[in-house]
């Protein structure tokens, strides 16, 4: 087979890393129909996949990791930076030269009879200013056909990159699968990415976390762009108006629920429409105009299965009805289709757990879906993925929104006074553990603009170029940024606010704001709203004015403590937090005080 492309960069890195794993048969991956449609027949021929229903689920499949190899593994992943403050406090971190050696030993002679397939892929839509090409060398079928979901893949990449050296290395070696010889490691200085001893999906599909975050971010702080854990989502008006919205939680804070948002009844009824551009990940840019404008940069959602169902995620769980690749579910075998908990109350008995094992849903008191399974679905299938979601110039931005999971401290939404207390309001963020997260409950923890774990470089500098970012913004131009918080809780430790769909109203409001058509309050923490500026149409019986005053208290004692945990993060960067934020949290302490 041909080798798609005469870029010399790309044949000398193929060249050297087949010399290196040694395998018997080489395929590049052309992104054809006919070759997708052979390798998904050859993985269901050698048991690694397993086709599903083709008239209830009509070309989806399911896929089983090995037990040990379920979900990322952050305490085995690197940056591989040329020192250690470099990478940060945050970031694990190898020395490059260590790495490789490691690395490369493990990967010696890891394909020796296997397949090669040398995927080219572009992160956003192919030829946009925004978008970056990569090329992952893997010896697995699932990995091509998920990264032929996740982004746009073939030889118009190649075409689109030339003779270009600007694209990312992907190395991705399964060997024996060995949680102690685990490692993922983004070396951002060589645009490089190893991955080895993993199948699963988050270690392995090389543009997600990998490229698209850690990889990016260095890249954007590079080239004066941000690459963000964020959604993207476009509210439309009765008027046929819309406006777009960044948003970024942490884990299990709803964000996959936010971005493929339903409006309440009442907004429904008035003509109001949510688009979805993208659930998880943002490149953003400035445009010629001045504003930022962001594209999604994946062509799919690599989704968390359990919890998904007709209720909490209608969009989602439509998108999930042909093409998809489906991960550590339930085999269900009255019909050949998938089930997992919080599907729906009727758990199939006679099924397959992730596993592999005979269940009965009925009767096992073991889940039958591993809690991180997932799927991977085209884009194109969701009911509301935006008409701009192929636009090679991505949306303009109108407001950034951060989050987090507070029983008590942070109010339902508030804003920043301006673009350096949004960037202070985006570091603070952080989310009190629940049960099922782990033994202790309510410990905070702290996950800066929820970049934590993908940001490829010191998160201190990140911040700075967050700072600098907005500094080259006109006036009038730039975001602005709100937080929000779903998760306040009453006395009796019941949820105030309803969330789901009636989080547009929160939304509303923040627009409102962007275009100076809400008034607010000034309160240390920033702008806050009037109770009666939030539309409580149709949640009238759920939601008091005084339920919602309530929603918006701020408790200076409790600030004053969160102060406190704030400047002991601060600390753990050696006085490299940029002087705008330590000013910003001083000037909170004092407007507390």
């Amino acid at each position: 087979m041909s080798k798609l492309t005469t870029n010399p960069t790309v044949l000398q890195w193929i060249d050297e890393k087949l010399d290196l794993v040694k395998p018997d048969k080489v395929v590049w991956i052309d992104g054809t129909t006919e070759q997708l449609k052979a390798l998904r027949q050859e993985a269901c021929a050698s048991g690694e996949l397993l086709k599903l229903n083709e008239e209830l689920l009509p070309d989806c499949y399911l896929h089983r990791t090995a037990e040990n190899d379920v979900a990322r593994v952050e305490h085995r992943t690197f940056i591989c930076a040329e020192n250690a403050e470099l990478a940060g406090p945050t970031n694990n971190w190898m020395d490059p030269a260590e790495a490789y050696e490691l690395l490369y030993g493990i990967a010696k002679n890891a394909y020796k009879g296997r397949t090669a397939y040398v995927i080219p892929y572009s992160m956003g839509p192919v030829g946009s200013p925004f978008s970056k090409a990569g090329v992952e060398l893997t010896d697995s079928i699932y990995v091509v056909l998920n990264m032929a979901i996740m982004t746009r893949v073939g030889k118009a990449v190649f075409d689109a990159l030339g003779d270009s050296d600007d694209w990312v290395r992907g190395l991705h070696c399964r060997c024996d699968i060995d949680e102690k010889k685990r490692y993922i490691c983004q070396f951002p200085q060589d645009n490089t990415i190893i991955s080895v001893n993993s199948g699963y999906g988050g270690n392995v599909l090389l543009g997600k976390k990998c490229f698209a975050l850690r990889i990016a971010s260095y890249q954007g702080w590079k080239e004066s762009w941000l690459a963000e854990h964020m959604l993207i989502l476009g509210v439309e008006n009765p008027r046929g108006e819309v406006k777009y919205i960044c948003a970024a939680f942490p884990s299990a804070c709803g964000k996959t629920n936010l971005a493929m948002l339903i409006p309440p009844e009442s907004y429904l009824k008035k003509g109001y429409k949510v688009w979805c551009v993208g659930d998880d990940i943002s490149w953003i840019r400035k445009g010629p105009d001045g504003r930022l404008y962001a594209i999604n940069p994946e062509n799919g959602f690599f989704g968390v299965a359990p919890g998904t169902n007709e209720k909490s995620n209608p969009n989602a769980l439509a998108s999930t009805k042909k093409g998809t690749i489906f991960t550590n579910v339930v085999l269900n075998n009255q019909n050949n289709t998938v089930w997992w908990e919080g599907l729906d109350k009727n758990p199939p008995t006679d099924a397959v757990d992730w596993k592999g094992r005979p269940w009965n849903g009925m009767e096992s008191a073991e889940k039958g879906a591993h809690p991180n399974s997932r799927f991977t679905a085209p884009a194109v299938n969701c009911p509301c993925i935006s008409s701009e979601f192929e636009n090679p110039a991505g949306v303009p931005i109108s407001a950034f929104v951060f989050g987090g999971r507070r029983a008590k401290l942070a109010p339902l939404v508030y804003q920043a006074f301006d673009w350096n207390h949004g960037v202070f309001v985006g570091s603070i963020m952080a989310s009190e553990t629940t049960a099922a997260a782990s033994g202790a409950v309510g410990v905070v923890r702290r996950d800066p603009m929820a970049m934590l774990p993908f940001c490829g470089y010191n998160m201190a500098d990140y911040w700075q170029h967050w700072i600098d970012i907005g500094a080259t913004l006109n006036d009038g131009k730039a975001p602005k940024i709100f937080n929000v918080n779903w998760f306040r809780k009453n006395d009796d430790d019941a949820f105030m606010w309803p969330g789901f769909g009636d989080n547009l109203r929160v939304l509303q409001w923040i627009l409102d704001r962007c275009d100076g058509k809400a008034d607010a309050v000034e309160t240390p923490i920033g702008f806050l709203p009037h109770a009666e500026d939030i539309d409580l149409e149709g949640i009238e019986d759920e939601v008091s004015l005084d339920d919602l005053r309530a929603m918006l208290d701020v408790d200076p004692a409790l600030w004053l403590s969160e102060a406190d945990g704030i400047a002991a993060f601060y600390a753990k960067f050696d006085g490299k937090v940029p002087g705008e934020m330590q000013a910003a949290l001083d000037a909170l302490r004092a407007k507390l005080a």
